[in-house]
C-alpha cells in the first residue's frame, strides 16, 4: 500500500491513501456486494430501499428502545407506589433515602466497565443476533426485580441489568450507520431515541393501572416489573429471528437490494463493516478532539437527565404537591412534550441543515426552566402549575444529546475508531448518569436546589462545547475545501472509490464533516 503525503492548508498533514481496488482494502463480505465505482441510484429506488430497511431495522430499534426506556422507567414509577418503604429504602422521618439514588447510579456504574468490552464485541459479532440476547437477558433480570426485598437485591438486579442493556445504544449508532445514508440518520436516531418521551407516555398509563391494584399476592410496584420483564424476554426471542445481522447478511432481501443496500450508502464514507482491530485508528481517535466533543455533550447531557428521571415524580408529587394518581398521570404530559422537543430539533435540522446550532437553540429552554425552579415561590396552585410547566421546560436540552448521537453516526469513520469513539463517548455517557442522581441529595429535598445549580452548569458547559466544536469542524472542511481547489484529485472523488476502504474521516480528504 502506497501512502502519500498533502497539505489540508500550507503547514498541515493529511494522511491520502491510493485505491488498490475493492477486494485488497475492503471487508470480504462487503467485497462481495461493493462495486469498485460509485453506481447511481434513482430517488425512487432509494425511497424503496429505504422502506424496507424501515420495516425491518428501524421498527426493532424503535420497539427495542421503548422496551428499554420504559423498563429503567420503571424505578421512577415504583418509587411512589411502595417500593422505597417495602424494601427499607427510607429515612425514619419517611424520606427517600440517598441508597434510593445508588439504584441508578449502580447501573452506571456497571456500564462504565462494560462499556469498551461491548463495543469490541459489537464490531465483531452478528448484531442483530447479539442484539435479540441482550433483551432476552435484561428482561429476565428486570423481572427479578419483582422478588427483591432489601437494598442489597435491588442493587444487584439493577447492575446486571446495566450490564445486558449497556449493548442497546452503541448497537444503534452502528446500526443506523451501517444501514441509513448520513441525510437519513438524524431522524433515525431522534425515532428510536423519542421513545424516551413515549415510555412516560404509556409508562404514566400503566403505572396509574398497576397502582389500582391493592390486592392479590404481590404488590403493584412488584407487579409493574415482572409484567414488563415477561414482555422484555418474548421480544428479544422475537430480534433474535428477525433482525438481519447486516445488509450483506440479510437473508430477508435479495440479491439485488443487497447490492443496492450497500451501495446507497456509500455517500457516507463512514465504512459499514471491518472486523479487524486497527491500532492507527485507535491512536486516530485519541487524538481527534470530536472524539472528546462528544463525549462532553454526553457528560453536560446525561447529568441532568438521569438525576430529573429518576426523581421527576418525586419532585412533582412532594415539591408540587400533586397525589400519586395525579403525578402518574402528568408524566403522559412530560412525554409528549419530550416528543415534540426532538421531532421539533429534527424538523429543523431537516430545514436548516444546522444541527449543531439547533442543539444550541434547545438549550435556552433549559436555562429559563431552570432558573425559574430556583426562583420561583412554590406556595399557591397557581405556583405549582407555573413550577411544573417550569420543570417540563428543563428537558429541552435532549434535542442536543440526540443530535450529538447522530453526529458521531456520521462524523466518525472506520470501524475500529469509531468503535473506541462510541465506548469513549458511552463511558462518558454512563459518568453522567452515574453521577446526575447523586446531586439529589436527601437533606436537600424536596427542592433540590443543589441539584438544579448543577443542571446550570452542565447546561453552561454544554453551550461552550456545541461552539467548539462547530468551530472545528467547520475548520476541517474549510481545510479539504482548499485541497480540493488545490486540484487535489483524492479530495474531490466525485466516484467515492474509497468509500468501503475502512479509512477513517481523518484519513479520507474526500469526507466533509456534518455540523
Amino acid at each position: 500500500m502506497i501512502e502519500t503525503r498533502r497539505t489540508l492548508s500550507a503547514t498541515e498533514d493529511v494522511e491520502l491513501k491510493k485505491h488498490h481496488g475493492v477486494s485488497d482494502k475492503v471487508d470480504k463480505e462487503i467485497a462481495k456486494y461493493a462495486s469498485d465505482a460509485r453506481i447511481e441510484i434513482s430517488p425512487e429506488e432509494n425511497v424503496r430501499l429505504r422502506r424496507l430497511i424501515d420495516r425491518r431495522v428501524l421498527v426493532v430499534m424503535i420497539c427495542t428502545y421503548f422496551l428499554q426506556a420504559i423498563d429503567k422507567g420503571t424505578l421512577s414509577f415504583s418509587s411512589i407506589m411502595g417500593l422505597p418503604g417495602d424494601t427499607g429504602l427510607k429515612t425514619p422521618d419517611g424520606k427517600i433515602s440517598q441508597l434510593y439514588s445508588w439504584l441508578t447510579t449502580c447501573i452506571y456504574i456497571a456500564i462504565l466497565v462494560v462499556e469498551y468490552p461491548q463495543n469490541y464485541i459489537i464490531a465483531r459479532v452478528p448484531l442483530g443476533k447479539y442484539l435479540g440476547f441482550s433483551i432476552v437477558a435484561w428482561g429476565a433480570v428486570l423481572a427479578g426485580h419483582a422478588a427483591c426485598h432489601n437494598f442489597v437485591g435491588l442493587v444487584t438486579v439493577r447492575t446486571l441489568l446495566g450490564i445486558f442493556e449497556s449493548a442497546c445504544q452503541p448497537a444503534f449508532v452502528v446500526l443506523s450507520a451501517m444501514w441509513y445514508r448520513r441525510e437519513e440518520q438524524a431522524a433515525r436516531v431522534t425515532y428510536w431515541y423519542m421513545m424516551n418521551g413515549a415510555q412516560q407516555i404509556v409508562g404514566g398509563l400503566l403505572a396509574y393501572l398497576f397502582t389500582l391494584i391493592t390486592t392479590g399476592p404481590l404488590k403493584s410496584w412488584q407487579w409493574l416489573f415482572l409484567s414488563y420483564g415477561i414482555i422484555s424476554i418474548f421480544f428479544g426471542a422475537f430480534v433474535f429471528v428477525y433482525m438481519p445481522d447486516s445488509p450483506m447478511r440479510a437473508k430477508c432481501f435479495t440479491e439485488e437490494d443487497k447490492r443496492l443496500m450497500v451501495e446507497r450508502v456509500r455517500d457516507n464514507q463512514t465504512g459499514l463493516q471491518n472486523r479487524v482491530f486497527k491500532k492507527d485508528q485507535v491512536i486516530d481517535a485519541l487524538t481527534d478532539p470530536q472524539t472528546w466533543c462528544y463525549a462532553v455533550i454526553q457528560l453536560a447531557t446525561t447529568l441532568p437527565t438521569s438525576g430529573l428521571g429518576g426523581f421527576a415524580n418525586i419532585i412533582i408529587s412532594t415539591n408540587l404537591g400533586f397525589s400519586n394518581l395525579q403525578t402518574q398521570l402528568l408524566a403522559i404530559v412530560l412525554g409528549a412534550y419530550i416528543i415534540i422537543v426532538l421531532l421539533g430539533s429534527v424538523w429543523l435540522v431537516k430545514k436548516t441543515s444546522q444541527n449543531i446550532l439547533v442543539a444550541l437553540g434547545f438549550v435556552v429552554p433549559s436555562f429559563v426552566g431552570t432558573i425559574l425552579l430556583l426562583t420561583i415561590p412554590n406556595e399557591t396552585f397557581a405556583q405549582h402549575v407555573g413550577l411544573l410547566i417550569a420543570y417540563y421546560i428543563t428537558l429541552s436540552f435532549w434535542a442536543a444529546q440526540t443530535l450529538g448521537l447522530s453526529l458521531l453516526s456520521r462524523n466518525v469513520g472506520g470501524q475500529t475508531k469509531k468503535s473506541v469513539v462510541l465506548a469513549i463517548n458511552f463511558i462518558f455517557w454512563a459518568t453522567g448518569n452515574a453521577i446526575g442522581p447523586q446531586v439529589f441529595l436527601s437533606w436537600d429535598g424536596p427542592a433540590y436546589r443543589i441539584a438544579f445549580i448543577t443542571h446550570l452548569a452542565c447546561y453552561a458547559v454544554l453551550v461552550l462545547a456545541l461552539l467548539g466544536f462547530r468551530w472545528y469542524l467547520v475548520r476541517q472542511n474549510k481545510k479539504r475545501d482548499e485541497l480540493a481547489a488545490a486540484g487535489v484529485s483524492e479530495a474531490r472523488d466525485t466516484n467515492l472509490t474509497h468509500a468501503f476502504e475502512d479509512l477513517t474521516d481523518r484519513e479520507n480528504p474526500n469526507f466533509r464533516y456534518v455540523y
